[in-house]
């Protein structure tokens, strides 16, 4: 039930920061004033100024809070190609138009009662269950806070909660609706399929020397040599002075304690479930199987391949009913018939990952390490400063990094993948939010020192820039004429597909084009709206639930170089009861994202009334994606 909830709310607002402090996603449309001020404002909303500290201290805990929401790390390429940069300033502006009004209205929150929600807070509690200032001091240096810069952004929070909180606390969300898009969700779907490969092609002849020609001068940017920067930089990361901060045991206990459920790793398995109309064919499989017969070859008489039905899971991942059988099997070992949401199920257990329990003792040394780290990113900001001051009065990158207790270097040319003319990786940082920097840095300019996700502090300045040179035909011509002829084959595999599909709708059947690959028609597994894998893309998958029952679509398969021609052959809809015990829970959460939304209206007018203007220039630079 919480589940489908979290899916929901994955793009409202719902950032947490240490289990007590609220920061909204607030992203509209609403049209922003860009501009190519010489500012060093990332923005400005009414009167008041965004800084670029304030933008990169909220960017890094905007990416820290996405990557365990989705349960993926986000790189700075996967922030900047998900335009988190954007979102997150949105989410600022937001935040400050709520504040603005809040001044001119005068309201305000004692500080009083800030300091009782700060030491409420269950992630600063201490061993005896009470606030405790040492964890307190670790873990907003962890997050790369001051105690006074927290103070004020909970304050702030509470504050524009006087504005939001009365719409946010009355709003209910009718049982219907909540019924409605539970059902929406949990939507499932089969279909019977056809996949087209490339092999169905005719072969493709390289193309001539004119076409190549014009091939590669039409793709300088892929067959020229990169752009080469010369960079001095100074680097200093908390694993560097973590051997210089105490930690105790009493420390190393009582986080241990706080975190005793990260280190219980369930048991995983590898688990195949091979779907059935109904009982008695499942039951007369079993039978083949007990027999003798290998399980991967009643797998190809259903026309379907392991790759197809297989998955890793926990016992919690997988639907009820299905998870006991699956769990309860030995390894090899197949289930009887389970039912499933169209029809039965045999499952296969192809392997076991059994699961762990970490004592204090296993995780003592790693425990006691990262929280020197955690502890060491606090002390970085007076280093930061030290070198900023030292710059200030003169001094070179080397000099400054040696004065503050940095360490620095010098590479006269580096692309923007860390490598230098020969291919391989320069003495440089190869952190991924430092070369996006080099690569957005302009020549000559002095830029302030900054931190990545992990806390790391870096400064750098490029002093020159070798441009792109586009290489001539014979160095390219093995690499180019290959990708002439992939892209020509994807163009007439992309042509065929359209051309099967018309065929397979005419005829309202996929065996005549199944006849015509001579290949079989296959069948899916059960399919939700998020599934995306090797075979089912996210764009085939969007179709499938977009077409009538019957209905014939395709679109290109989960793992490049195919097509599938897929046609829906069943609609499920679970049941849902609003008397379930999770159901009420379900229902609140997603009336108070909604009455969120509101607020973020709310915020949206007021922004639009008091003017916005974003320093383009200022926000790339910020997030390392200038050009």
């Amino acid at each position: 039930m919480m589940q489908w909830m979290h899916s929901l709310s994955r793009s409202w607002p719902a950032l947490i920061l240490m289990g007590g402090l609220t920061l909204s996603f607030i992203v509209w449309g609403v049209a922003d004033i860009f501009t190519g001020q010489t500012s060093t404002a990332v923005a400005t909303v009414g009167p008041v100024e965004i800084s670029r500290n304030l933008f990169e201290r909220r960017y890094r805990t905007f990416i820290r809070m996405q990557s365990q929401q989705t349960g993926k790390e986000i790189t700075p390429e996967i922030a900047q190609a998900m335009g988190l940069g954007p979102a997150a300033l949105q989410q600022i502006i937001g935040q400050t138009a709520l504040d603005n009004e809040a001044a001119k209205l005068g309201l305000v929150t004692p500080e009083t009662a800030v300091t009782n929600t700060i030491q409420t807070m269950p992630s600063f509690r201490g061993a005896t269950g009470r606030f405790d200032k040492q964890t307190f001091d670790r873990l907003i240096q962890g997050a790369g806070y001051t105690a006074q810069g927290f103070f004020d952004d909970v304050r702030s929070e509470m504050t524009r909660a006087q504005l939001t909180g009365p719409v946010e606390s009355w709003y209910t969300i009718p049982v219907g609706y909540a019924q409605a898009l539970f059902t929406y969700v949990n939507e499932r779907r089969a279909a019977d399929y056809v996949v087209v490969t490339a092999d169905t092609l005719p072969p493709i002849a390289p193309p001539d020397e004119k076409t190549l020609e014009a091939y590669v001068k039409a793709n300088t940017a892929r067959f020229s040599t990169p752009e080469y920067r010369d960079v001095e930089f100074a680097e200093l990361g908390p694993e560097d002075l973590a051997t210089q901060t105490p930690v105790t045991d009493a420390q190393i206990r009582q986080e241990f304690d706080a975190r005793k459920a990260a280190y219980i790793v369930p048991e995983k398995r590898d688990v195949e479930q091979l779907p059935f109309a109904n009982e008695a064919d499942a039951k007369a499989a079993l039978a083949k199987f007990k027999a003798g017969a290998n399980f991967e070859s009643l797998i190809q008489q259903r026309g379907f391949k392991a790759a197809d039905i297989s998955g890793t899971h926990t016992k919690a991942e997988l639907p009820e009913g299905i998870a006991e059988a699956a769990f309860a099997l030995p390894l090899n070992g197949v289930s009887e018939p389970v039912k499933s949401t169209f029809g039965y199920t045999l499952l296969h257990v192809t392997k076991i990952e059994a699961g762990s329990n970490k004592t204090f003792d296993d995780v003592k040394d790693e425990i006691r390490k990262a929280l020197a780290v955690q502890t060491a990113r606090g002390k970085l900001e007076d280093i930061a400063n030290a070198f900023t001051d030292a710059r200030s009065g003169g001094a070179t990158i080397a000099q400054a990094a040696q004065k503050s207790g940095m360490k620095a270097g010098h590479v006269t040319a580096m692309d923007a993948s860390g490598k230098g003319p020969e291919g391989n990786p320069v003495a440089a940082p190869q952190d991924p939010e430092f070369l996006a920097r080099v690569a957005s840095a302009e020549v000559g300019e002095d830029n302030d020192p900054f931190q990545n996700n992990d806390g790391k502090l870096y400064a750098l300045k490029v002093n020159g820039v070798t441009p792109p040179k586009l290489k001539s035909l014979d160095q390219v011509r093995a690499e180019a004429t290959a990708a002439w002829i992939a892209e020509r084959r994807a163009t007439l595999l992309a042509g065929r597909a359209t051309e099967l599909t018309k065929q397979a709708v005419k005829e309202k059947s996929l065996a005549g084009v199944a006849t015509a690959l001579k290949t079989t028609v296959r069948k899916s597994p059960s399919l939700s709206r998020q599934t995306s894998d090797a075979t089912f893309s996210a764009a085939l998958v969007k179709q499938l639930f977009e077409a009538k029952p019957d209905g014939i679509v395709s679109g290109p398969a989960g793992a490049p170089g195919s097509f599938i021609i897929a046609r829906v052959t069943g609609i499920a809809h679970p049941p849902i009861d609003p008397r379930a015990p999770g159901f009420a829970e379900a229902a609140q959460q997603l009336s108070q994202a909604v009455a969120s939304d509101f607020s973020n209206g709310m915020a949206a007018m007021l922004r639009e009334r008091q003017g916005v203007k974003i320093n383009q220039r200022m926000l790339e630079s910020a997030i390392g994606g200038g050009s």
